[in-house]
């Protein structure tokens, strides 16, 4: 009897097998089994790119409203405008020199489909495009006013005879590339955010060391696994 017991009860390659037949094949994979971040020097300048990009759309929007108000203040705010685009045009071209020669970038999760991950690089594509093409529309825009100008802390002499048409031309793509910045960079922002919050993977913490420093401290504590779903 306990032969036939034994001869009934499926194989232990069956029982492997099982599951994968029914589509239900789940196992237990620690949940601090996580991707190698960005690089130092790539963390810094994303999140120094972050806080410029907010002094441009802040100095923009103060702009805007100091010129409504007619106040002394225009002036120096225009200033640090056209400084940050200066600033986060150097910024990017080092990120890009940077990224092509010595950067290590994470792989994408093995989660993510090539759909995805062809929007994720279509998205980041058009950030940095924006990033080296809003600087240069702005400056563009100031030089054919064939105005003096201040930049940092220097005050420049016109470099160019007035074209009304061509710094208007360039104003119009200036304020064109700042609305697609905008809603590049929310969408980009609320991506991390999802990705954090709802699937829970580690694309935000790859980029913030702070995340990915305290999650192991609380899986510790814990003991929590994730099951994973193939």
């Amino acid at each position: 009897m306990q032969t036939d017991s034994l001869l009934n009860q499926p194989s232990a390659r069956e029982m492997d097998v099982a599951p994968l037949r029914s589509g239900t094949w789940i196992h237990k994979t620690p949940i601090n089994a996580r991707r190698p971040p960005f690089d130092g020097l790539t963390i810094s300048l994303h999140w120094g790119s972050v806080l410029l990009v907010l002094v441009l759309f802040a100095s923009a929007w103060l702009h805007t409203l100091a010129e409504t108000r007619q106040s002394d203040f225009t002036p120096v705010l225009l200033q640090i405008h056209r400084s940050s685009g200066v600033t986060i045009w150097i910024v990017t071209a080092l990120r890009l020199a940077w990224r092509l020669t010595n950067a290590s970038l994470p792989p994408f999760p093995t989660q993510m489909t090539k759909l995805h991950r062809a929007t994720v690089k279509l998205g980041e594509y058009g950030l940095y495009a924006l990033l080296i093409g809003q600087p240069a529309t702005g400056l563009l825009t100031t030089l054919f006013g064939g105005r003096p100008f201040a930049l940092y802390f220097w005050e420049l002499p016109p470099l160019m005879p007035r074209d009304v048409t061509l710094q208007a031309a360039f104003h119009f793509s200036h304020e064109l590339g700042a609305w697609a910045l905008a809603g590049l960079a929310v969408g980009h922002a609320a991506a991390a955010l999802f990705h954090h919050f709802v699937l829970r993977d580690d694309v935000l913490e790859s980029m913030a060391p702070a995340i990915a420093m305290a999650r192991p401290k609380q899986e510790l504590a814990t003991g929590h696994v994730v099951p994973e779903t193939l």
